[in-house]
């Protein structure tokens, strides 16, 4: 696998990431705790080293799998985690309180088996609690040795600049994909300028940029997807045909939609490293081969085509959550 810094840091990981929230919260059926360890490892033997989970994921449960997955290899890996929600619950609301992140750290080591965070990110801005308040209980944290880098989540450009007087930011993650690029306005340029590194979810659309998804696909009960404006029915019809034009570039190379998809992002800076995340190995070792494909300016022309040829319909959030993203 190949390796990439993010940004400035000095934080160096494997090019393709694992999002590891899939396995056990938002998109359906969890996987048994066996089979989602047995997952997270073969990530490892495939060269994969950054790992991304969160205590609302589950809630809690996520953070315990990753932690016992990873604890024969702990040192050699990068565990990324986050904290920002009420009682470890969106539906509770955001808590960036200082006192709160330092609880939230002392229950995340226990759950990771851990005596370090890598990465700890701000999952969603706090409007209540000034980001300098934030940035400063983080600062304290790294002085513990407890934190090792600091992230921030879905924070817009005025945000960053403002954590990143207080302590450097390491990383930004936020969705961005072929079908979702506003990041490129202000952030990218901003995330550059700072030397923060990028790391992307959703890189696949949520499993749309597969191909695996049409209008006639259902989703089980509990599958986030069900709630999301992009994906009813009339929105897939007509953002099939932006999969259809992918396709057809990525038939023409021989990979497929979902390598055309991260390749492209690993294209637009060498300081991102996306973190698709999948149940299945087959799917893993697909998306980590990704990091193994390199697209012509041609082929980059042609894809860039294709997304001003074909826009998407549909909201990526249900309003009540739109309303939780920093601009």
């Amino acid at each position: 696998m190949q390796q990439r810094t993010l940004g400035r840091s000095g934080l160096t990981v494997s090019a393709i990431g694992l999002g590891c929230m899939g396995v056990n919260h938002s998109y359906g059926q969890a996987l048994a705790k066996s089979e989602a360890i047995g997952l997270i490892r073969a990530a490892v033997e495939r060269g994969v080293t950054l790992f991304d989970t969160a205590e609302v994921y589950g809630p809690y449960i996520n953070e315990e799998v990753v932690g016992e997955a990873l604890a024969p290899v702990r040192d050699q890996v990068v565990i990324a985690t986050k904290f920002g929600f009420k009682i470890g619950d969106p539906a509770g609301g955001v808590d960036s309180r200082p006192a709160h992140i330092r609880e939230v750290v002392e229950a995340s080591l226990k759950r990771l088996k851990t005596d370090r965070i890598d990465l700890l990110y701000q999952h969603r801005v706090d409007p209540a609690v000034p980001i300098e308040d934030v940035a400063g209980a983080i600062k304290e944290l790294i002085g513990t040795g407890k934190v090792k880098h600091f992230g921030l989540s879905e924070a817009g450009a005025q945000t960053i600049r403002r954590a990143h007087a207080v302590q450097p930011v390491t990383v930004l993650q936020s969705e961005y994909s072929l079908w979702w690029r506003e990041p490129e306005s202000s952030v990218l340029p901003t995330l550059e300028e700072l030397g923060i590194g990028f790391v992307p979810f959703s890189p696949l659309g949520r499993g749309f940029l597969t191909g695996a998804i049409d209008a006639r696909t259902t989703f089980p009960e509990g599958d986030f997807r069900n709630i999301v404006p992009r994906f009813s029915v009339e929105n897939r019809k007509a953002n099939a045909e932006l999969v259809d034009a992918l396709g057809h570039i990525a038939e023409g190379k021989g990979v497929t939609l979902a390598q055309i998809a991260l390749a492209w992002l690993l294209a637009q800076k060498p300081w991102i490293v996306p973190i698709p995340g999948t149940t299945k190995l087959h799917r893993l070792e697909e998306n980590i081969s990704a990091a193994s494909v390199t697209l012509t300016a041609g082929e980059l022309s042609a894809i860039e085509s294709a997304l001003q040829q074909h826009k998407i319909a549909g909201e990526r959030y249900p309003a009540h959550m739109q309303q939780r993203i920093d601009r």
